[in-house]
């Protein structure tokens, strides 16, 4: 079935080719600002963002945390594709409303699949922000999960396929993938719903490391370019 989509990246080639490479998804717009968007606002299953939008030619539009806070406000389900690869600003995306983050790099089957994903409203996190999962559920953050839940978490942060995870738990790949789903749902409500001191306390940091772009409110991360990726991730 062929989704529709809306696509906002600063790169002319990523725009322009997306559509050739993804036969299976109906781009129906294409933009270099997230602001350009907001004014079309076409109706698509789905809003594919990239999360540094400012360069020369537009220096002053919204990126980062304030984009996908935006675009989800306006009623799209955002899925971030991005270069970025700190695990604290993803699930710092995953919290602003995002529901999914795809890398660049990713084979392009993958990252197809994966829209498509976001688009049916299933949760898509990468390996980075698997292993941030299970720490908080390890500790005790994350409750409302059970025991299997917990199993295919520790066996997904150690890369273990699903056909892996089956032979091991002698459970059928479609249940697997069951309780994969349930769980990213509860820590996509969980980073949603939480704030910087919960996440800091659970994880050891100092108080503080992350006020500066952890969205607990929306007027903190609606300046068009704040400059939330400079920040350094906390040791």
């Amino acid at each position: 079935m062929t989704i529709s989509a809306v696509a906002v990246d600063d790169s002319t080639v990523i725009r322009e080719s997306l559509p050739l490479l993804m036969p299976e998804i109906r781009f129906v717009g294409r933009y270099a600002t997230v602001e350009r968007l907001l004014v079309e606002r076409p109706t698509a299953d789905l809003a594919v963002l990239d999360l540094h939008l400012v360069n020369e030619r537009q220096p002053s539009v919204r990126q980062g945390l304030a984009a996908v806070r935006a675009v989800v406000a306006a009623g799209y389900r955002v899925c971030v594709y991005s270069q970025e690869e700190r695990r604290f600003v993803l699930a710092a995306c995953i919290a602003a409303g995002a529901g999914g983050i795809v890398a660049k790099s990713a084979p392009l089957a993958e990252v197809q699949e994966s829209f498509r994903d976001v688009a049916a409203g299933r949760v898509v996190v990468p390996q980075s922000i698997i292993s941030l999962m299970e720490i908080l559920v390890r500790r005790n953050c994350i409750t409302i999960i059970g025991e299997r839940q917990r199993q295919v978490l520790a066996a997904r942060a150690r890369g273990l396929t699903y056909a892996e995870m089956s032979t091991k738990l002698f459970l059928s790949e479609s249940t697997l993938r069951g309780y994969w789903r349930d769980l990213t749902l509860n820590v996509s409500s969980y980073l949603q719903q939480t704030t910087p001191h919960d996440i800091e306390h659970a994880l050891g940091l100092k108080p503080g490391d992350l006020l500066d772009f952890w969205p607990m409110q929306p007027a903190s991360t609606d300046r068009p370019g704040a400059e939330w990726w400079k920040l350094t991730e906390p040791s």
